[in-house]
């Protein structure tokens, strides 16, 4: 059903840390909690964030309380706002665009996601009556974030989300229709289930999106061809649950929920290290 794992086009779309200048642990602010273990504001290097732009705890962030920075995706933006928007010129060397540079990149990675998610769209079989739909926005989310700074900073982005939301839930429809033939269609009537008890539950087809899953118990539920866009699984317990087919789900959804060797995942994502550790 899904080929994203043989989608080339996906490739400029996933972070390259070393064509990046550390924007993610520069531009972006975070506050302590359970996945920051202490305040940086927007625009302030992480302490952490080396010379030559790499972590110097990647590998041990969970360790050092920074599990909030193996949940985080730019879909590319990093790689394209440093090499491609200013061409190769770090903020450390020319610290007049830091400022722009640093609000520039969290524009750039919402385009950069909504790519993501339409050329999942775009690799699916249910969707070829709207491809010539799904290219052409495509071509146009990829134009803007080829703009210029000045025109970066300028874009409408709800007008924008709302286009591509458009063929996105078109999508879902589409995707979800085809289980939801043999049984009666899943319409969530909340949106939050922090902390419920879904375990067992069938939720086959139904439509997620947005939904707060936070430490819920999903163990060994049917999740089959459902719409994850952007649901919250922050320590969602996935042990044993059923996720294939599902569309819209990321890597870093899946790394930030809890899970084993029994939670069947779409093929395009793997399992995460610290499930089975």
């Amino acid at each position: 059903m899904n080929a994203m794992n043989n989608n080339d086009s996906l490739d400029p779309l996933r972070a390259d840390c070393l064509e990046c200048f550390g924007l993610c642990c520069t531009a972006l602010p975070f506050a302590k909690s359970a996945d920051f273990s202490f305040d940086k504001e927007g625009g302030t290097p992480c302490t952490n964030l080396r010379a030559d732009y790499r972590c110097g705890i990647h590998q041990d962030l969970r360790e050092n309380g920074l599990k909030g920075c193996t949940v985080y995706e730019c879909f590319g933006a990093g790689q394209k706002v440093s090499q491609v928007t200013y061409n190769g010129k770090d903020w450390r060397s020319d610290p007049a665009t830091a400022e722009e540079m640093f609000a520039v990149f969290p524009i750039v990675q919402q385009i950069q996601e909504m790519l993501w998610y339409l050329h999942e769209a775009l690799a699916l079989e249910v969707t070829t009556s709207f491809h010539k739909e799904l290219r052409v926005q495509i071509e146009e989310c990829e134009r803007l974030t080829r703009e210029s700074p000045e025109n970066i900073l300028r874009i409408n982005l709800p007008e924008l989300r709302a286009d591509v939301n458009k063929l996105l839930i078109l999508t879902s429809e589409r995707v979800r229709s085809q289980i939801q033939k043999k049984k009666s269609p899943k319409k969530m009537r909340r949106s939050d289930f922090i902390g419920a008890n879904l375990k067992g539950a069938d939720l086959a087809g139904a439509d997620l999106r947005g939904a707060l899953l936070i430490a819920a118990d999903l163990r060994g539920a049917d999740m089959r061809v459902t719409d994850l866009i952007g649901a919250d699984l922050r320590d969602a317990d996935l042990r044993g649950a059923d996720l294939t087919g599902c569309i819209f789900l990321t890597q870093v959804q899946v790394n930030a929920a809890k899970g084993d060797s029994s939670t069947k995942l779409p093929s395009y994502l793997k399992i995460p290290a610290h499930w089975v550790e």
